[in-house]
């Protein structure tokens, strides 16, 4: 449970505007797609795709580092890794579980046999939004244990797209298509003021020390 009279007092360091904004953001933001990345050995890549949750309202990204490094390019994520959650993971067994575990379907995001195009995917059911790098695509285990394909249309003549392009596509369509429909896809209170909380603790520069003197006022 979020402590109402703390979440008050840490926005009491806030502005009116900024506190506004908070809560028109929250607003449109979604747990009910998320988004995962396997083994991206471009650190960009891994910082645009969390740039493009933060943009179209996907809260949560899940980051696979099997194989790679484990920094976010702060440059190109341009403040992104501040309003999302990053989930880390060592290994894709260990996502696919977890994910599966809070009622994700699994979707790959590759030409498949059993494939869907973008524009007809099924967006009620909560999904989890698997992406590979563009050399190698998405490993065989994630292939193995997906429960749908998704692949975006082209007409040229080259056969894939970056993963930072690909991811943007595909989060802008589904989201806009999310935000048109009759789902309950918005956060629920508690996750809603967790969000306010921990976001307002994210803009105060001195939060030690004002979480410090709160505690020992009370």
């Amino acid at each position: 449970m979020v402590d109402l009279e703390y979440l008050e007092y840490l926005e009491g360091f806030l502005t009116e505007n900024r506190k506004a904004k908070f809560l028109k953001v929250l607003a449109h933001r979604t747990n009910h797609f998320t988004v995962a990345i396997e083994d991206v050995f471009q650190l960009h890549n891994t910082s645009a795709v969390m740039r493009s949750c933060e943009v179209f309202g996907i809260q949560q990204l899940n980051v696979v580092e099997e194989k790679f490094g484990k920094n976010i390019d702060k440059e190109i994520a341009m403040g992104a890794q501040k309003w999302v959650d990053v989930n880390r993971f060592e290994s894709i067994s260990s996502c696919i579980q977890h994910l599966k575990s809070k009622n994700y379907q699994i979707i790959a995001t590759t030409p498949h046999e059993n494939d869907c195009l973008l524009d007809d995917f099924d967006i009620s059911k909560p999904s989890a939004l698997f992406f590979g790098t563009e050399r190698d695509g998405l490993s065989q285990e994630v292939l193995a244990q997906a429960d749908g394909f998704l692949k975006i249309p082209m007409v040229g003549f080259t056969e894939s797209l970056n993963i930072s392009v690909s991811a943007a596509i595909i989060i802008q369509n589904l989201m806009s298509r999310l935000h048109q429909s009759d789902l309950p896809w918005q956060l629920s209170e508690t996750e809603f003021l967790e969000k306010r909380l921990a976001w307002a603790r994210h803009s105060i520069k001195d939060i030690k020390r004002i979480e410090a003197r709160y505690y020992s006022e009370r």
